[in-house]
């Protein structure tokens, strides 16, 4: 069976820089052009950090060694041309020297798998349980196109790219028990987690090329806790073990599955994967509190004592929701410690702080991807999938710099609104006779508004990156966002008033559970005048605006002759 190996075969996308289509690259090739690419092309969208940390930064890492200080971190990343030559020349030494690791179907240690690796009966898995996105066992839909017993088969470098996304994000539960596993129990083995990045909420900052995602992902890091990659601890056995990662390295590369890729010759006398087999791995025990592609959060302590310090926890993304709206984690310094709910990530933290030191413009065009896993029925099947990437302004992450101030009020209040918005809803449906909508089920119009919020955010994000330090600008960005989403706020509530039946003109009286408190009415005037307050009190430099100018007219024209009758069944101004 002949070979595959990753340092030069073209298994790797790159996306050129001016545009153009995706080149097929293998490792060396993908570091030498590092800063003529503006990214990695993948299949699917978590596959992108697992492509990163088991591949791309290890490799980096230990051939051409971790910044050991955030100027010479900013040193490197000014380097336009990418790596120096003195670096493509460890890069290309390293990969000779380990060229052999890195062979996908080595028959004696492949690449990130167990060589031999089998069960009792030899039997084996379509290559469908690798791949996140396909239905295997149970969850099969009745009316698929495909069943499980159909081959799906997997072009290598398809099944390199699942391979890793396995280790990193594989489901928990009960795996095959394999020969050579002492944990092994009536052919199976129980316990298992998920995979080290299913239990994060992932962060991976981003530049304008490859090279500066790779510096930007490289945290400052002392040579002595580096560690070693998974190839050099090798050959890897069935037998794993719970215990906690020996540096960075061994972090990133963590074998969380054992796994055999069991290929073969296509009709077209092309290699094919259609059949795996995937047992237990190692357990990560205790998540590394030097994690740097998560933000953390901090809770109260399990054990309830005088001394006792908060717990700190990785912070999981919330599915449904877009990453600008955890801002909060994102823009508070690590530094801030355990004082705070949040902290971001490390890897963020010292952007800003090269930031600081000059080594980056306040208007580099920094991004924040995110990446995350929704797990069901004990974490054995994947739900959804989380995945977003907003322009994150470097001054933002400045605690005491006027965007910083600016982007929590934008959060803040886009949260607020919607939440108007909701209650808005629920005084009208009150006023019909029916209850509100919960707030776990259906879609509530506070949700849509924030759906129509989100490219003004985006675009508000942006804008705020490129104006840098003039506080002006921030100051007339931070009115027109205030003046737009009172414009879209205004506009969905509307809808809710026109939807509105004619009972709640009178409206209803609401006897609250229980004997104590006194009967409340619902109708629609209050609800709109309520509401009206509502988005004055949360969009407050508008509101002033808006009443500085009926002033300015009313003072060209004189005062209007009567009021308008009715001020919840119309927003305009």
């Amino acid at each position: 069976m002949p070979g595959y190996n990753l340092v030069e075969e073209p298994w790797l996308a790159g996306r050129p820089v001016g545009g153009g289509p995706p080149v097929a690259l293998g490792i060396a090739e993908a570091l030498a052009r590092a800063h003529a690419l503006e990214g990695l092309v993948v299949g699917f969208s978590t596959q992108l950090p697992a492509v990163l940390r088991q591949v791309l930064l290890p490799v980096v890492a230990h051939a051409t060694g971790a910044p050991r200080t955030l100027r010479g971190k900013g040193d490197r990343l000014a380097q336009k041309d990418g790596f120096t030559e003195d670096e493509l020349n460890r890069l290309r030494e390293y990969l000779d020297e380990h060229r052999a690791k890195f062979d996908l179907f080595d028959p004696a240690a492949p690449f990130a798998q167990v060589a031999g690796l089998r069960t009792a009966k030899d039997e084996s898995k379509g290559s469908a349980a690798l791949v996140a996105t396909a239905a295997s066992g149970n969850n099969v839909p009745l009316f698929a196109s495909r069943t499980e017993a159909d081959p799906l088969d997997l072009t290598p470098a398809q099944a390199a790219h699942w391979l890793v996304h396995t280790h990193c994000w594989d489901t928990a539960g009960i795996k095959t028990g394999v020969v050579g596993d002492p944990e092994v129990k009536a052919g199976k083995t129980t316990g298992n987690q998920t995979g080290p990045l299913g239990q994060l909420g992932v962060i991976v900052p981003t530049g304008r090329t490859l090279y500066e995602t790779l510096l930007l992902n490289l945290p400052v890091t002392p040579a002595g806790v580096l560690g070693t990659p998974q190839w050099l601890q090798g050959p890897h056995s069935p037998a794993w073990k719970s215990r906690p990662a020996e540096g960075l390295l061994d972090l990133w590369t963590w074998q969380a599955r054992r796994i055999r890729l069991v290929p073969h010759q296509g009709d077209d006398g092309r290699l094919k994967v259609a059949r795996v087999v995937i047992s237990a791995g190692d357990r990560l025990t205790p998540l590394p509190a030097q994690e740097p592609h998560t933000a953390w959060m901090f809770t109260a302590p399990a054990k309830k004592s005088a001394s006792a310090l908060p717990e700190r926890r990785p912070r999981r993304h919330t599915q449904g929701k877009a990453a600008w709206r955890g801002l909060d984690a994102l823009l508070t310094p690590a530094r801030q410690g355990p004082d705070g709910v949040f902290e971001t990530s490390v890897l963020l933290d010292e952007a800003s702080a090269l930031r600081v030191l000059g080594k980056l413009d306040a208007d580099y065009p920094l991004q924040v991807k995110t990446f995350g896993m929704v797990y069901g029925t004990q974490s054995s099947v994947v739900e959804d999938v989380i995945h977003d990437a907003i322009p994150l302004p470097l001054l933002a992450l400045h605690q005491d710099s006027e965007a910083h101030e600016l982007l929590l009020d934008v959060a803040e209040q886009a949260e607020q609104l919607a939440k108007a918005v909701n209650n808005l809803s629920a005084d009208l449906r009150r006023a019909a006779g029916t209850d509100p909508i919960p707030w776990d089920r259906g879609q509530r119009p506070g949700d849509l508004l924030l759906h129509t919020l989100d490219p003004l955010v985006r675009r508000l994000l942006a804008g705020v990156r490129d104006a840098g330090t003039d506080d002006d600008v921030l100051d007339r960005g931070r009115l027109a966002w205030e003046e737009v989403a009172h414009r879209l706020a205004r506009d969905a509530a509307n809808e809710l008033l026109l939807a509105a039946p004619a009972t709640t003109f009178q409206g209803r009286t609401v006897s609250p559970p229980g004997k104590s408190g006194k009967p409340l009415t619902y109708k629609l005037g209050t609800a709109g005048a309520d509401f009206r307050r509502q988005v004055d009190e949360i969009l407050p430099r508008y509101a002033d605006a808006r009443r500085e100018a009926a002033a300015a007219r009313e003072a060209e024209t004189g005062p209007a002759l009567e009021p308008d009758p009715d001020p919840g069944a119309d927003f305009d101004d």
